[in-house]
């Protein structure tokens, strides 16, 4: 079958199982051969086709609704609805969204990237629907990973406490983007194991009833032993508990026996869950045999092996830097511990993880859990490190403040992807933590210009003592520089110049010092004197270096990889105000204030004006407007 001549799904509602089988192959080819030169979810994906296959044909999108939870796992619902020939540019600049996105098209009721939102969402609309007097299906598709996460399970308590009508699909792959952990996830192993529960229930009642003369009194009595049933065929009755009527588990792969499930479900009234058993990779063997997740985002890959195309980089992994940083650290005192939520792989923690198991600690997607869990080790002289991606620290804002900054905790928070994330885009940009951090006190913020640096300010983070400590670091390879042997804690709030000038100052930090170091050796060869201040501490600031340059009437630019509200340029902005200098001197580059969507960090850049030609242009109008202001 031609997939481009897809437009939309209802002509799934013709097609018999032995058609939707071709069909499935087509799209497990197609996603191979494009995601092979594209990158993107594969293994999500991959575990999922019979499953969305089943859930068009069944269902009526975009009158109903279909929000998928994370929503990596919709290129299958993509497809369907229209796109095929639009995944020449998925996650590409101006392409095609890897996760749902409404302006793309109607059957994208519901926007994600981060986990767990898809039952909060569902009641949202169940509520509106039922308010408005209006009729249709909300079906959310959630992930077995994904249900460990806090604001999923406060949403499976309210929707079985409203009974409102809402299927949840459980697609339970027992992974998300790694091996999943928790009590939740070994009460689904035990379902997993215990048969087809709702038919069973259902078929024995019918039976029961046809037993002439006394089939009735035993259907009555039998009632009183439904729930004895549940217990003993589904161990634990989780949802059951929680006032949703359970069907599964089902197999995901088998068309007959997920349209039985589904027609079951649409004929219950109030919550329901059909408990969908999938394979994460089908179709693909390296993607089947993957234990470790590895297929889970992949870049480019060689379709016959899986041999993934690397990069020409030779410097390790940011992420790598760091945790091996850490682990070096924490050889030699045994008050280190790690927290990660479900980041294992990513935050690139296994040799950590193999060394020390005792002491690292994965609590599953549950950032606001593994905050709180920092802080509360924090109080026992214990020294946490909170390895978590700026992205999902976002999700942790309030026990940051409350739990971690107001007790002044002594807890060391790794901030990975800090910046521009390239390709996941919009829902992923590390581009706001600076800003709520800086609102906090007591925390401290900081952010290497290379891995020697980085190195030196893990030790100071682990050495520091007086309150929470913040270390950014990018997505992608560190600059390849030689690294001391020994390590030494920093001055706190101390900047370092590294490149001296007289007529101008650029103060940054990170992955845009290079950008101001080329900016200013340009401007050299035109007369110019550009000082380059490394401002590796985002907070608290270098006050005398600022004394001295304001003193100075030195115009200054700043210029940061994060959002210009409330950044650090603001900072720099409120220090003069604090001081009384003039402020106007101060002009700041960063990112505006809207949300930038996928693409590579490069032409992400290139859309703020992150550049080395406005770099210098900005330059050249500063000192224009300084010459004017003294005339």
């Amino acid at each position: 079958m031609d997939l481009t001549a897809i437009k939309n799904p209802a002509f799934l509602k013709e097609m018999s199982n032995e058609e939707l089988s071709e069909l499935a192959a087509s799209i497990r080819t197609f996603l191979i051969e494009k995601l092979s030169v594209t990158g993107g979810h594969l293994g999500a994906n991959l575990g999922v086709v019979e499953l969305s296959l089943a859930l068009h044909k069944a269902f009526n999108s975009p009158q109903d609704k279909f929000i998928w939870d994370v929503g990596h796992q919709a290129y299958i619902h993509k497809i369907l609805t229209g796109r095929t020939a639009d995944f020449e540019t998925l996650r590409q600049y101006k392409g095609m969204c890897g996760f749902p996105k409404r302006i793309e098209s109607e059957h994208d009721v519901w926007e994600t990237g981060h986990s767990s939102t898809s039952l909060s969402a569902a009641m949202g609309m169940a509520s509106a629907r039922d308010m408005m007097g209006e009729n249709y299906e909300v079906v959310p598709i959630i992930g077995d990973g994904a249900l460990t996460g806090g604001m999923a399970l406060e949403a499976l308590n309210n929707i079985g406490d409203e009974k409102k009508n809402i299927t949840v699909i459980l697609n339970d792959n027992e992974m998300s983007i790694a091996n999943n952990v928790g009590a939740l996830h070994h009460v689904l192993g035990r379902m997993r194991s215990a048969g087809k529960y709702k038919r069973a229930k259902d078929e024995m009642e019918t039976l029961l009833k046809k037993i002439p003369a006394v089939g009735g009194k035993l259907a009555t009595a039998a009632e009183r032993m439904k729930d004895s049933m549940k217990y003993f065929m589904v161990p634990g009755m989780f949802f059951e508990e929680l006032g949703f009527t359970y069907f599964g588990p089902v197999d995901g792969h088998n068309f007959q026996d997920l349209e039985e499930a589904i027609n079951y479900a649409k004929k219950t009234k109030g919550p329901k869950i059909i408990h969908v058993v999938t394979q994460k990779g089908k179709g693909y063997q390296p993607a089947e045999s993957d234990k470790t997740d590895n297929w889970h985002g992949v870049g480019p890959y060689k379709i016959e092996s899986g041999e993934k195309i690397k990069s020409s980089a030779t410097a390790p992994a940011w992420s790598k830097v760091i945790s091996e940083a850490v682990l070096e650290k924490a050889r030699t005192d045994k008050r280190i511990a790690v927290i990660t939520p479900a980041m294992i792989l990513g935050s690139k923690l296994e040799n950590f993880k193999k060394e020390m198991p005792d002491r690292l600690f994965d609590v599953g997607i549950a950032e606001q859990h593994a905050t709180t869990m920092a802080a509360g080790m924090a109080t026992q002289g214990v020294k946490p490190f909170l390895a978590i991606y700026s992205t999902f620290l976002q999700r942790a804002y309030d026990q940051l403040l409350h739990d971690i900054a107001r007790q002044n905790l002594n807890v060391f928070v790794g901030i990975d992807r800090a910046g521009f994330v390239g390709a996941d885009g919009e829902t992923h940009q590390g581009v706001y933590d600076i800003s709520f951090l800086r609102a906090m006190p007591n925390f401290t913020i900081m952010m290497p210009k290379d891995e020697n640096e980085a190195q030196h300010m893990v030790h100071t983070a682990l050495a520091h003592e007086d309150g929470p400590i913040a270390l950014r670091y990018p997505r992608g390879n560190a600059l390849g520089v030689p690294v001391d042997d020994k390590t030494y804690a920093l001055p706190i709030g101390s900047w370092e110049v590294l490149k001296e000038g007289t007529d101008a100052v650029i103060l940054t930090f990170g992955t845009t010092i290079p950008l101001a170091m080329d900016a200013s050796e340009s401007l050299a060869a035109d007369g110019i004197s550009v000082r380059v201040v490394n401002a590796r501490f985002i907070k608290p600031m270098d006050e005398a270096m600022l004394h001295e340059i304001f003193a100075s009437d030195l115009p200054i630019l700043t210029i940061e990889e994060a959002a210009l509200k409330g950044g650090f340029g603001s900072g720099v902005m409120e220090f003069a105000e604090e001081n009384g200098y003039n402020a106007s001197s101060v002009k700041r580059m960063g990112i505006p204030d809207y949300f930038v969507e996928h693409g590579s960090v490069p032409e992400q850049m290139e859309e703020v004006g992150l550049t080395k030609e406005n770099t210098i242009d900005s330059l050249r109008k500063i000192l224009r407007m300084n010459e004017e202001q003294r005339a």
